[in-house]
C-alpha cells in the first residue's frame, strides 16, 4: 500500500533530479560517452546502464511516472530489477551546454560522497543515443513542496524539523566548499527529503569545481531568481559567498514558509531576501515568521528562530557589510564559511531543544 501511495502521487510532486531526452548528434554523444566509459574504468567508477534497462525500469518513460521537469529535462520514477527505486533523468536538448551540465553532475557526484548529497547510481552506456542519469529516488518531495508547495499543510513541518533541514543542508554545502566545489543553484526545490526529513541536496548541473587557491572565477551569472547573490549578478565573479547568500534565502524560507519570489507581494518585497533583511533589521519578525511555528507562544522556539534569523541576515549581507573587504585574500577564505553557515550554533540549538 505504501508503494502504491508513492506511485499515485508521482505526477503531483516536483523533484529537481533535472534532465530529459532528444537524440544527440553522434560527435557530441561519442565525446561524452567516451568520457563516461573512461570514468567507469578508473577509481571513480560510474556504473553503466543499458537503454533497455532504463526503458523497462520507467515503463517506457511513461508520463504517469514523471516526477517533474527541471531546467535541463524531465525526471522519471523507475524501479530496477534488483528492486532499487530510482529517479532517471533524460536530457532535453542536443546542445553542448546541456552536455556540459550532464558531465558536471557525473564528475561531481562520482568524486564526492556525503550523507546529505543525492547518490548517483550510474548513467547510460556509450551505446545509448540518449543522455540518461540514474539517481536514488528520494520519496518525500522537496523542502519547497512542504513549505509552500503541493505538500504544505499548516503545522505539519514543525520548527525542529526545519532546523534539522537547515543543519543538514549547511553540512552538505560546507562539505562541497571544502572540496573546492560551488553548488551555484542552492534553493529549496533542490533540497530533497526522505520520509524522515533527512536532506539530500541535488542538481549539480550548474556547479563549478575550483582549482586550489583560486578565490573566484569570472562567469556570467546563473542560478534561480530570488537566490542569486547580488554581488555575483553585478560583478560576474562567482565565489563561495554565492552559495552562502542562497543558503540565507533557504533559511528565511524555513522560518517564514514564504517562497523566494512572489510577484503578488508588494513590489519592494517580491524578493524574499529583501523582505527578510528589512523585517530583521526593523525587529518585525512577529509579522514575518510562520505563525504555526510557535514563535509567539514558546520562548525557547522564539529564541532559536531569532538566532537563525540573525544567521540568515549575515548570509544575505554583502562581504563589505560583514567586515570582509573585496580586495583581500579573506574574500573567499573557506574559514569564514562555517561561521556563515552557523553550523556550531545551529547544532547547539538542536541539541538543547531535543534535551
Amino acid at each position: 500500500m505504501e508503494e502504491d501511495y508513492d506511485r499515485n502521487r508521482l505526477n503531483k510532486t516536483k523533484h529537481p533530479h533535472a534532465s530529459s531526452s532528444i537524440l544527440l548528434p553522434n560527435n557530441s554523444r561519442d565525446r561524452l560517452m567516451k568520457a563516461l566509459d573512461q570514468h567507469g574504468e578508473n577509481s571513480m567508477a560510474v556504473p553503466l546502464f543499458s537503454y533497455q534497462e532504463l526503458v523497462r525500469a520507467t515503463d517506457k518513460f511513461n508520463t504517469t511516472n514523471e516526477l517533474g521537469d527541471g531546467g535541463f529535462g524531465t525526471v522519471y520514477y523507475g524501479k530496477l530489477r534488483d528492486g532499487r527505486e530510482v529517479a532517471v533523468k533524460r536530457l532535453f536538448q542536443n546542445s553542448y551546454r546541456k552536455v556540459e551540465h550532464f558531465m558536471n553532475e557525473v564528475e561531481i557526484l562520482t568524486r564526492l560522497r556525503h550523507p546529505h548529497l543525492v547518490i548517483l547510481y550510474g548513467c547510460a552506456s556509450r551505446h545509448c543515443r540518449e543522455l540518461l542519469l540514474v539517481y536514488e529516488f528520494v520519496p518525500n518531495g522537496t523542502v519547497a513542496d512542504h513549505l509552500h508547495g503541493i505538500q504544505a499543510r499548516p503545522g505539519e513541518l514543525p520548527w525542529l524539523t526545519r532546523l534539522k533541514i537547515a543543519i543538514e543542508t549547511a553540512s552538505a554545502l560546507a562539505f562541497l566548499h571544502a572540496s573546492e566545489t560551488i553548488h551555484r543553484d542552492v534553493k529549496t526545490t533542490n533540497i530533497l527529503v526522505d520520509n524522515n526529513f533527512n536532506v539530500k541536496v541535488a542538481d549539480f548541473g550548474l556547479s563549478r569545481l575550483f582549482p586550489t587557491q583560486v578565490t573566484h572565477v569570472s562567469t556570467s551569472p546563473q542560478g534561480s531568481p530570488g537566490y542569486v547573490d547580488p554581488e555575483y549578478q553585478e560583478c560576474y565573479q562567482l565565489t563561495k559567498k554565492s552559495d552562502v547568500f542562497s543558503f540565507g534565502v533557504v533559511l528565511v524560507e524555513l522560518i517564514s514558509s514564504k517562497p523566494a519570489v512572489d510577484i503578488t507581494r508588494h513590489r519592494h518585497e517580491i524578493n524574499l531576501s529583501t523582505m527578510a533583511i528589512n523585517k530583521i533589521q526593523n525587529g518585525e519578525l512577529d509579522d514575518f515568521v510562520d505563525p504555526c511555528l510557535g514563535f509567539k507562544t514558546d520562548e525557547r522556539i522564539r529564541d532559536m528562530i531569532c538566532r537563525v534569523a540573525e544567521l540568515a541576515f549575515q548570509c544575505l549581507q554583502s562581504l563589505e557589510e560583514v567586515g570582509i573587504q573585496k580586495k583581500t585574500e579573506d574574500r573567499d577564505n573557506p574559514q569564514i564559511l562555517p561561521l556563515c553557515f552557523g553550523l556550531p550554533e545551529l547544532q547547539h540549538q538542536m541539541a538543547m531543544a531535543e534535551f
